[in-house]
């Protein structure tokens, strides 16, 4: 077992608090009179036929550069928030995408692989149950079960992942590295990467680079392009996640009449589509934003601490990530009042033309910037029309140009999975300039923010946001909007909000 410190103890920080002294009457004590746990019977995870070939995948495209080169994928440890309290734990993305394992899997496991037959042999490593004689079981705040929870046994593990299970204790980077070269996640766990890095230094491991193209790089990469195309269990579950949060944007509609007026109604809409993401799968994607007004312009904006006013747009972005982790990514915009005045409706219909015209390119061969140049083309034509632009249309459209960006600066899209923007570490040749693919899931989200301060802009339009965005698949001839069951049209929206759907009135 490596000599480097894990995370098996309770935080030094607490440790200087007050503690509860331990009597050896108490330990003999709480150590007996325990029922003996029938043993579970695992059932495999949906996902694990999937996680079988994206491994054997893996070996092969990383055995084709960086042959007898060990893999190392650290789940990571839970990150610290504030003194001994932790942030939700969430495994690393690229962990969850080779083992199936998501919200249920346990902190501080890894997933090895080691080189065999121009291949590798994979194996799990994770901490099992405490015995109830221990310490740990009782006494340890950070992971013992009476504090966290039961944990399921190697046995268990390995029923459920169709992988050898082992426990952590038996895994030792040292002795890995030894044996051969290694290649890491290493932004997983912060602890591997130190003990990896010392073990180079010390020429225990070198750092293996072939040609220009560190081994360590090169893994993060592969990874990231493996994941740029979707298997039927990954669509499956985005259309699972993208289904949840139409039910949480419903709640938001049904929660508008009390946050209208609430000082801090924009937490009122956060709250009830957390809410949701809880009851629906693991928790929200990302933090939800919920900017109604001005507030709509700041194009992160998660604050979410502003009033909900009558006669404001309410731009909501958000998104349900499933236990798989798989996460959605909608935003729609709505009028508080329950319909749009004469200025929201213009500028709300030339940001769905942008996004129409974006999904009208979507189809395989077609590049993947070429979605965000169809939106830009008409959010540039729309701007120019209203009298915003100081130049003409085809010198704002030039790269030497780009004046139309003032009004939405982001890009149109990215890739969707069990990251929010995922794949990113894959190369620009296989992410912007990248001809699309079937099976490639990304958003479609043009905007126009027109700023409360921005003098270039009529005076009634200031403070106007607005942003569409839907999650959208690369079929094998043209593309799928996955959310467009969630109103989009200005009609949609405005029987959406009308009292007659069942909904109290607005």
């Amino acid at each position: 077992m490596s000599d480097a410190p894990r995370k098996t103890s309770t935080p030094a920080s607490a440790k200087a608090r007050s503690t509860t002294p331990i009597s050896q009457a108490f330990r003999d004590f709480i150590a007996t009179g325990w029922v003996d746990q029938p043993p579970a019977v695992p059932r495999a995870l949906e996902a694990t036929s999937h996680c079988e070939t994206r491994r054997a995948r893996l070996s092969r495209l990383f055995a084709e550069t960086f042959p007898q080169c060990a893999i190392v994928i650290p789940a990571g440890e839970p990150k610290q928030r504030s003194n001994d309290t932790d942030y939700p734990y969430r495994p690393h993305t690229a962990f969850a995408y080779f083992t199936g394992w998501g919200s249920a899997s346990v902190p501080g496991s890894v997933l090895l692989g080691t080189p065999r037959d121009g291949g590798h042999s994979w194996a799990l490593f994770t901490r099992p149950p405490a015995p109830r004689t221990t310490d740990e079981f009782y006494a340890n705040a950070a992971l013992g079960e009476f504090w966290t929870g039961k944990r399921p046994d190697l046995e268990e593990v390995s029923g459920l992942l169709e992988l050898g299970a082992h426990d952590i204790a038996d895994f030792s980077l040292e002795s890995i590295a030894t044996a051969n070269p290694v290649a890491m996640i290493l932004e997983a766990e912060i602890t591997l990467t130190n003990e990896l890095q010392l073990l180079r230094s010390k020429g225990t491991s070198k750092t293996l680079v072939k040609e220009t193209l560190e081994a360590d790089s090169y893994l993060a990469q592969v990874v990231s392009e493996m994941r740029l195309i979707k298997d039927a269990y990954e669509i499956d579950e985005l259309s699972r996640a993208i289904a949840a949060t139409h039910l949480g944007f419903d709640d938001i509609v049904a929660a508008l009449p009390k946050a209208i007026g609430h000082t801090r109604g924009e937490r009122i809409i956060e709250g009830v589509f957390n809410q949701r993401a809880r009851l629906e799968g693991n928790t929200t994607g990302y933090d939800t934003i919920a900017a109604s007004g001005p507030h709509a312009c700041i194009l992160h904006w998660v604050t979410n601490d502003g009033p909900v006013a009558q006669g404001d747009l309410l731009l909501v972005d958000a998104g349900i990530e499933m236990d798989s982790l798989y996460t959605a990514d909608i935003t729609r915009t709505i009028p508080v009042g329950g319909t749009f005045s004469a200025d929201q409706k213009m500028i709300y219909e030339a940001v769905l033309e942008a996004a129409d015209a974006a999904f009208s390119v979507v189809k395989p061969g077609a590049l993947f910037r070429h979605v965000h140049e169809a939106a830009m083309a008409v959010i540039a034509r729309k701007v120019h029309e209203w009298g915003l632009l100081p130049v003409d249309l085809e010198v704002s459209l030039s790269p030497e140009g780009q004046h139309h960006r003032r009004y939405m600066i982001h890009g149109t899209s990215h890739h969707l999975g069990l990251d929010v923007h995922d794949c990113a570490e894959a190369r620009r040749e296989m992410y912007l300039d990248k001809e699309l693919e079937a099976g490639m899931v990304f958003t479609i989200e043009p905007g126009l923010y027109f700023q409360p301060d921005d003098e270039t802009i009529p005076l009634p339009w200031r403070g106007i946001g607005v942003r569409i965005e839907d999650n959208i698949l690369v079929t094998h001839d043209g593309g799928l909007n996955l959310s467009a069951a969630i109103p989009r049209t200005v009609a949609e929206v405005e029987k959406w909000l009308k009292p007659s759907t069942g909904r109290a009135t607005i």
